[in-house]
């Protein structure tokens, strides 16, 4: 049986899952990417994907298994009140951030199976850990696709509604926060008398190696010591850090991630009021 997913919005992070999806094998699949407004990204995803593309997705519904709503929060409102006179039980999963379950239910009809799905910009190497929770209204097949579609973008963890407004700063935020630093470290290698080049080389394979590590279920208390011996460089270093409070930091970093998507949140909320 042939199942199609149809994506409503055709930005970087449905290019991501239409990949993921493609190189899933023993799959018998259809995509259809939708949008109103960039027919380029459209031609893109034809040149790239060979998938049908549209600038009408309301006449896709009823042909469609899954329909993704690959597009920013404040486009779901109007999205979902047309969806909600054509869908006949078709799985809906949200990829935008805030959105959660009850803002995809209220619009749609009642017992719609839908799924909230937080990724995060590694999905474009495959390489995502996204949330996720849905619905008690799918049935086994529906939770299938669901993993599916997951799985074509990387890892994945289930979670309550209220566990992914807050942990989306740590998957989906937080790898700003690495880069920032990682950026630091490239500048400080190159101020020794290499090229950007050889620096970025330098801190990106660190990273990939310490990420390593840490899959490997070392604590991070046991992996940080066993770099680090009493009185010696690398403890003048954590030294530094230490003084400046980093463990601090951090956790300042994301109350204030967290505090800013409540926020924006509620705005969202109230003007859907």
């Amino acid at each position: 049986m042939n199942t199609t997913f149809l994506f409503i919005g055709a930005g970087r992070m449905a290019e991501s899952m239409i990949k993921g999806l493609q190189s899933a094998k023993g799959q018998n699949l259809s995509i259809i990417a939708a949008n109103q407004g960039n027919k380029n990204r459209l031609q893109h995803l034809f040149s790239m994907y060979a998938i049908e593309t549209t600038t009408d997705w309301l006449h896709h519904v009823k042909e469609s298994s899954v329909i993704v709503l690959a597009m920013p929060p404040e486009a779901h409102e109007a999205v979902l009140e047309q969806l909600s006179t054509v869908i006949e039980g078709q799985l809906v999963i949200s990829v935008a951030a805030g959105i959660g379950l009850k803002k995809l239910e209220n619009p749609l009809p009642p017992g719609t199976p839908v799924a909230w799905v937080m990724p995060n910009t590694a999905a474009e190497t495959g390489e995502s850990i996204s949330l996720y929770t849905y619905a008690d209204t799918l049935n086994e097949n529906q939770v299938k696709l669901l993993e599916l579609l997951l799985k074509s973008i990387g890892k994945s963890e289930y979670c309550t509604e209220e566990q992914i407004h807050k942990l989306t700063a740590i998957t989906g935020s937080a790898p700003a926060f690495l880069y920032e630093f990682a950026s630091a470290l490239i500048n400080a290698a190159a101020g020794y008398g290499i090229s950007e080049a050889q620096a970025r080389k330098l801190v990106s394979q660190m990273i990939y190696g310490s990420a390593v590590m840490l899959q490997s279920g070392v604590s991070p208390v046991d992996l940080r010591n066993a770099v680090t011996t009493p009185g010696g460089s690398t403890a003048a270093g954590l030294e530094v850090l230490n003084q400046a409070d980093f463990k601090m930091l951090i956790e300042s970093a994301v109350k204030a991630t967290n505090e800013k998507a409540a926020k924006l949140g509620g705005k969202q909320e109230n003007e859907e009021k």
